[in-house]
């Protein structure tokens, strides 16, 4: 993207104030921020923020450390990056993991493809990342393989939208043309 994600903006806002804004979160908000990138815009609009305390060790160490500081028993986790997620998704998400109480975390698969965000955690997964990031095993894809995390459809009726993640300068572009057309009162189909 040329500059850190949390530095980006969607429709001259602060992305972190867009995410917080479509999660519409009731409970606690924890913020995980790289080491030396602390305090991005909007992150004062977290209830809490943390830092990793190992630089360069990817989403993998940013769960762990989300998870070693939660203050409750679930940790639903969304990326910056995926600024489609919203409050349908990550409250189904909390449904599904209590109608799997063996579990220590859910992740999607979207049209035959895992995708790694958005997830959720148990607390007491925060072995099963140690013991991944111990083994040099950085990539939270590959958990969806793990006998203790369940791999679930995600549902249908879920918007492209939520999918989008920004890796390129003309992705932002996109997304905000394809918030505009979906919130239009006569939507174009592609």
């Amino acid at each position: 993207m040329g500059i850190p994600k949390g530095l980006l903006q969607i429709r001259e806002e602060p992305i972190l104030r867009h995410v917080l804004h479509q999660a519409a979160w009731p409970g606690p908000t924890l913020l995980v921020t790289s080491p030396n990138r602390e305090h991005p815009p909007a992150w004062q609009e977290f209830d809490r923020e943390v830092a990793d305390p190992i630089a360069g060790w990817g989403p993998m160490r940013g769960i762990l450390t989300a998870l070693e500081t939660a203050q409750s028993d679930y940790v639903v986790i969304s990326t910056v990056d995926m600024p489609g997620i919203g409050h349908e998704q990550l409250t189904w998400l909390v449904e599904q993991m209590q109608n799997h109480p063996g579990a220590l975390g859910l992740m999607l698969r979207c049209k035959a493809s895992i995708e790694p965000f958005p997830n959720i955690f148990r607390r007491d997964a925060a072995g099963l990342l140690r013991e991944q990031l111990t083994a040099e095993q950085r990539s939270v894809h590959r958990l969806a393989s793990d006998p203790c995390m369940v791999l679930l459809d995600a549902p249908a009726t879920w918007p492209d939208s939520v999918w989008i993640n920004l890796n390129y300068p003309g992705d932002i572009k996109a997304y905000e043309r394809n918030e505009r057309e979906s919130t239009s009162p006569n939507p174009r189909h592609f």
